[in-house]
């Protein structure tokens, strides 16, 4: 599609494009989802396909069950050899699921094609039930119901999913974001594989030797050049940034590897490999993990899962210890100046994404300072009465309680900075050159930096250097239990910090 506006933009408000013959052309890529989902909000597939297998598990042994009720047979007293072909049939259900690769959910898998997937792994399943019954001599009652109970359970859920993840996928959730460094034949190959599997969205190119590239590689466009890469728009929406230059131009290799791991975002060296079907498998590999990753956060599930129920769990805990605090608080704050409670304020989350960040409002409401131009000083003017005291105690950050738990924070993690934050005068982000790995993970409402003293205003390039590199040095750490240590630790930092101006 041909925008005919330079300043038209797409869903996420920015402009998309890239060149033709020198002239600015603006065009939606073939791979461009409908909608851009920030890498926060992507859901694995991975994860997915772990919990829709145990789903399925607890369908397939309650089968067993409601085929025992409705054949009106106490399970416990039924005769094992009465349920063994049931519980036969249900393991070789639960393995056959899984080899037919039914939890794959592919991106042009067809309803009627899933449902007939699943289809053959029932009758599959209800035949060794069958034969097992008819070897030791079992009656077909159970065997029948189950089948039949399990065929409409099975079928009914994964129809939910299916829908389920076709909503996910035009959410822009499921399918993974790439842009591509180099508009190279590696590229191309790489984009024409996506094409046809569509297992990675690729939103854009960028080539350092822009004057030579072409407007587009594949209907992909080119949108600029690797420093118009280092702070697009598009990057809180990239979960990959993929090199393709060949291996073999080492230097110019070299080069961009040190340019782009300065970004929060993953930056991968994707190989060449030769046929169609090998690429297929590469595109696939790309999708599900890394492929040479050179630089980037460390992707673990598991520990994003732990980290996440710790954030629910103690989140929701912590919100209902704080909530008559809280409310005292918003009263005070109300009657102390006129204006509103709470104070709203973009900030860098994760992988630059811009999140809102909620706090009781601390100063004057004519005098608030969105951007953080100027950083609190001492005996600031702007601050409120009530502001200096639940600043002091950092009350007017339980707010961002609620930031938690909608998954934009963290409990634990570097503390979001303001965007356009200034230190002295200069952007603070661009006082450091690794500024932009703390967003490599979620922000927190304490963290690492916190406990060892680095509180409040950052408001010398020293003190912006020091904060930076303890929030790297808790991301290279973090743990549950490490999370957990510096919860603990939060509240006797703040009190030896009572003085810190913040």
């Amino acid at each position: 599609m041909t925008i005919a506006s330079p300043l038209a933009a797409d869903t996420a408000g920015f402009p998309i494009g890239g060149r033709s013959g020198g002239e600015p052309v603006f065009q939606r890529g073939p791979l461009r989802p409908v909608a851009l989902a920030s890498t926060r909000t992507r859901i694995s597939a991975a994860a997915l396909a772990r919990a829709f297998g145990s789903l399925d598990t607890v369908i397939i042994a309650a089968a067993v069950v409601v085929a025992a009720g409705l054949t009106r047979t106490n399970l416990l007293r039924l005769p094992f050899g009465e349920v063994l072909p049931a519980l036969i049939g249900s393991g070789a259900a639960l393995g056959l699921l899984s080899a037919a690769r039914v939890y794959a959910f592919t991106q042009r898998e067809r309803l009627t094609a899933h449902l007939a997937k699943v289809a053959g792994v029932l009758l599959c399943a209800s035949m060794i039930a069958a034969l097992i019954g008819l070897v030791i001599g079992a009656r077909a009652l159970v065997t029948s119901t189950w089948s039949g109970t399990l065929a409409v359970a099975l079928l009914s859920a994964h129809t939910g999913w299916w829908l389920r993840v076709q909503a996910w996928r035009a959410a822009g959730r499921m399918t993974p974001n790439i842009v591509v460094v180099g508009a190279t034949e590696n590229a191309r190959k790489l984009i024409q594989s996506a094409l046809l599997t569509r297992e990675v969205a690729v939103l854009g190119v960028f080539d350092d030797r822009l004057s030579r590239s072409p407007g587009d590689v594949s209907g992909v466009p080119v949108l600029g050049d690797t420093t118009a890469l280092l702070a697009h728009p598009l990057l809180p929406y990239v979960d990959r940034i993929v090199i393709t230059v060949a291996p073999s131009a080492q230097a110019r290799v070299r080069d961009l590897i040190d340019r782009l791991r300065l970004l929060p975002n993953a930056v991968t060296l994707f190989m060449d490999v030769d046929g169609a079907e090998a690429r297929t498998h590469a595109l696939s590999r790309l999708a599900n993990t890394s492929l040479a990753q050179v630089s980037g956060p460390d992707q673990n599930e598991r520990r994003a899962f732990a980290k996440r129920v710790q954030d629910v769990s103690f989140g929701t805990l912590a919100l209902l210890v704080a909530a008559p605090v809280m409310a005292l608080v918003a009263l005070a704050v109300r009657l102390d100046s006129p204006g509103p409670i709470f104070f709203r304020q973009r900030r860098h989350g994760f992988n630059n994404e811009a999140i809102t960040v909620w706090k009781f409002r601390s100063m004057r409401a004519e005098a608030a300072d969105a951007t953080a131009a100027r950083q609190v000083s001492a005996n600031d003017d702007r601050v409120t009465r009530i502001g200096r005291v639940i600043r002091k105690l950092s009350l007017d950050e339980l707010p961002q309680l609620f930031n938690v738990l909608t998954g934009e924070m963290s409990l634990v993690g570097p503390r979001p900075h303001a965007i356009g934050m200034k230190t002295e005068g200069q952007d603070s982000a661009r006082l450091v050159a690794e500024y932009a790995w703390r967003h490599r993970m979620k922000p927190g409402l304490t963290g690492w930096a916190q406990i060892n003293g680095s509180i409040g205003a950052v408001d010398t390039p020293e003190a912006v250097r020091r904060r930076v590199a303890l929030d790297v040095e808790y991301i290279e750490s973090q743990s549950f239990w490490f999370d957990l240590y510096i919860l603990a630790a939060t509240i006797p930092a703040l009190i030896r910090a009572r003085n810190v101006v913040r």
